[in-house]
């Protein structure tokens, strides 16, 4: 089995090869050649806490694998993560276990990167603004993914706590080229934005339609059981698209509250869905249609994402020989 840890895994991730392998996966998974079932998890009530089990096979990637997640909101300012996770990679052809990988940057890879697929897919073509709401990984992730399929020239970084979206606009500044700048609400980020990034905890909408310019294509991969990041009003008028209508409608701990609570106050059905990734990159179904459309891409995380990154990184180890082969017998 090869053993490869996070520091091997972030130098073998290359954003720009994940994005372009998340369009083949997606269109999978909605072609139904996937086999991604919903994510299960054991609650932690006393921490606020799951672990959840993620399996997927991804033929087209010859891929076999399941991610052993963990949330544990109450990690935020420590030194731990909130999302901690391992990777286990099966042989597809024998079910034989082949390796077992640091699963923390690849979930925080291939988030930010499939929410830049949905920009590649919805965002308007002249998107120069984009608002990154939130200050952790997934804040990172994003903007670093997003600049890579849109002319971004300014970003803006809002959170709640000052300190560390200042923080955050400095190490961006040094990493892109673009003009960063840390702002005091969210309010503020999203005023022009063409492109807002919600990656946050909260309980509250950080996303609320009024905030919002038209034309403007939102992600959303926020994750809190007791809320959501997007009010009713823009989740009613926005052209919606999903990962997978199937993970997105599921209950906890799959689901979405976003979608799953204007559902049952009956402001829109599941009908309201328009559309997932895999349909868009198959053509079966339209993107964009108007410049003042107002797009959402609500992403819940769904294993065939894993299983794509897990085989690019797989045969950049072996090609570079990076790793460690144990013997578990």
């Amino acid at each position: 089995m090869l053993v490869l840890g996070r520091s091997q895994v972030e130098a073998l991730l290359d954003v720009d090869s994940l994005i372009d392998a998340l369009a083949p996966a997606m269109a999978d998974l909605s072609a139904g050649r996937a086999s991604v079932p919903d994510r299960v998890a054991a609650v932690v009530p006393e921490r606020d806490g799951f672990l959840a089990v993620m399996p997927g096979f991804l033929p087209s990637a010859g891929a076999l694998m399941t991610k052993l997640v963990s949330l544990f909101p109450h990690n935020d300012g420590t030194r731990l993560p909130t999302h901690q996770a391992l990777i286990v990679a099966f042989d597809p052809d024998t079910g034989e276990p082949a390796a077992l990988l640091d699963g923390t940057a690849i979930t925080a890879a291939r988030t930010g990167a499939c929410s830049a697929l949905s920009a590649r897919l919805l965002a308007r073509q002249d998107a120069t603004v984009l608002a990154v709401l939130g200050t952790g990984v997934q804040a990172r992730s994003h903007a670093r993914a997003i600049c890579r399929v849109r002319p971004i020239r300014q970003i803006r970084v809002a959170g709640r706590d000052p300190m560390k979206a200042a923080a955050l606009a400095g190490e961006l500044s040094a990493l892109l080229e673009a003009d960063v700048q840390a702002v005091s609400s969210y309010a503020e980020a999203l005023d022009g934005a063409d492109i807002a990034a919600a990656t946050t905890h909260s309980v509250e909408p950080v996303i609320r339609r009024s905030w919002l310019t038209p034309g403007v294509h939102i992600t959303s991969v926020g994750y809190n059981p007791a809320g959501r990041e997007i009010d009713d009003a823009t989740v009613t008028e926005a052209l919606v698209c999903v990962e997978s209508r199937q993970a997105v409608l599921a209950p906890f701990p799959a689901g979405s509250n976003d979608l799953l609570m204007p559902i049952r106050d009956g402001l829109i059905t599941a009908d309201h869905v328009h559309a997932e990734l895999g349909e868009l990159i198959a053509g079966s179904r339209a993107g964009r249609t108007t410049p003042d459309q107002i797009t959402l891409y609500k992403s819940v995380g769904v294993a065939a994402q894993d299983a794509a990154a897990t085989a690019l990184i797989l045969a950049r180890a072996r090609e570079q020989a990076i790793g460690e082969d144990i013997t578990l017998r």
